[in-house]
């Protein structure tokens, strides 16, 4: 999508902070001894107190109104009976509609202590995303991405999931343009665009390079090698001043 008007710009922030607000209520909210399906449960009453509905059940059938993926899980994890535990790593991912616009956010929280290592994965995965973010504007190469936050990930001796990429959104969960890579890639020679609506969401991990399918359903995805792997995810708007970050809580 690209923004048109003023009143196109409000809708996208609007859902954005829906998608944003969800995210910030079920950390909140998170405790041991929870299943992912309680912690679905109560992400799908925030968003459809808002109005909203949930984009992954909406375009995909997804059997959850969020994606939660926990430890070795690395992305699109089907809530369920799973039990969480102090000590788990949780990522959180809430995309979500509303008055025709849809937006995408995702984080990554440690339940309770974690070991060093871990947290500083989840302070460099944040930090890593907004690298990746700080290369939008107009003008820039969509390559710059990637290229920040690979620089980022080689200096501290991190890996990135390379077969998960950002994309574009906004009148449709995904849309033009399309896939943008978030670790290096020598062949993106496309120029970011006044306007542009899409994604910016590095998976930096301690050693994972691709999210395969494994034997535990049709939609979880799990690191390859295994390795503990954290996942940030804005949504945002190119603009001649630099990004409008849409998933930013109301």
């Amino acid at each position: 999508m690209v923004v048109g008007s003023e009143d196109e710009l409000e809708g996208l922030r609007h859902i954005g902070g829906i998608c944003a607000r969800t995210i910030q209520v079920m950390a909140e909210k998170m405790e041991p001894g929870m299943t992912t399906g309680e912690l679905d449960a109560i992400g799908r009453n925030h968003l459809e107190s808002c109005g909203a509905v949930s984009a992954p059940e909406l375009c995909y059938e997804f059997p959850g109104a969020t994606c939660i993926s926990v430890n070795e899980e690395v992305a699109h994890g089907i809530p369920g009976d799973r039990v969480i535990v102090a000590g788990d790593l949780i990522n959180i991912d809430v995309s979500a509609f509303k008055d025709g616009y849809f937006s995408d956010t995702g984080a990554s929280f440690g339940l309770g202590a974690m070991p060093p290592r871990t947290e500083r994965l989840l302070r460099d995965g944040k930090r890593a995303m907004w690298l990746g973010i700080n290369q939008v504007k107009t003008g820039n190469r969509l390559g710059a991405i990637g290229d920040a936050i690979g620089k980022f990930a080689r200096k501290h001796r991190y890996t990135l999931i390379q077969n998960l990429a950002s994309h574009g959104i906004g009148r449709s969960l995904h849309e033009e343009p399309g896939e943008i890579a978030t670790w290096p890639d020598k062949h993106e020679k496309r120029i970011m665009q006044e306007g542009q609506v899409f994604t910016v969401e590095p998976f930096l991990s301690l050693g994972a390079i691709f999210a395969e399918d494994g034997d535990k359903d049709n939609w979880t995805l799990f690191g390859e090698p295994s390795a503990l792997t954290v996942q940030f995810e804005h949504t945002l708007v190119v603009t001649r001043n630099g990004p409008v970050v849409l998933t930013l809580p109301d």
